[in-house]
């Protein structure tokens, strides 16, 4: 299949359908498009449904693998992977994150994180970042509420190799914490602290 006709215009392969409201995010999952393992990716959509899509190596169409619904009560605004695949975090409007892990093929919603005041968009609507530690046995506990913005936060982005942490907002700022007062470690490559 050549995408590329020598006028550096993009052509479209697929429509995905599924959802039945706007897709307000996707995440593309780790260490999949690689070495033989198919291209994986999440969407999120006003319909309250996370959708996970994989590409067929055989004829390079996407296809929707699983719909994760009857979580939320209201849009799912955002989706994470955390950085070794193994987690996919969501957000809503709800005012809850739902952690889900693929569990003998099919993905499960493993814990529900509550605590913002507001609706959840990518990290909260509450001038504050909250950051959960990973515990033993799937449980999460939140290990710090950053704080600072005078405005909503709009969004977090962790630097891809490095223990640097931004964070953006309507006050028209980009902060980036101290991360070494948020206890942040890193356990075998992999953080062991999530951001929502």
């Amino acid at each position: 299949m050549d995408l590329y006709d020598g006028n550096f215009e993009l052509k479209g392969i697929q429509k995905l359908e599924g959802h039945t409201d706007r897709v307000w995010s996707l995440a593309w999952k780790p260490a999949t498009g690689v070495a033989g393992v198919p291209p994986v990716f999440a969407s999120c959509s006003g319909d309250k449904t996370v959708r996970i899509w994989e590409q067929d190596p055989s004829t390079w169409s996407w296809n929707c693998k699983e719909v994760l619904e009857e979580t939320y009560t209201r849009t799912v605004r955002s989706c994470a992977w955390s950085p070794s695949g193994k987690l996919l975090a969501t957000a809503s409007f709800d005012a809850t994150t739902a952690i889900w892990e693929n569990v003998g093929g099919d993905y499960e919603c493993i814990s529900t994180l509550e605590g913002h005041e507001k609706e959840v968009q990518n990290v909260g609507r509450n001038k504050s970042v909250w950051i959960w530690e990973v515990m033993p046995g799937n449980e999460f506990e939140c290990a710090s509420v950053l704080q600072g913005h005078t405005q909503d936060v709009k969004m977090v982005q962790w630097h891809p190799t490095v223990d640097v942490l931004f964070s953006c907002s309507y006050d028209n700022t980009i902060k980036v914490p101290r991360i070494l007062k948020c206890r942040f470690i890193r356990c075998m490559g992999q953080y062991s602290k999530l951001i929502f």
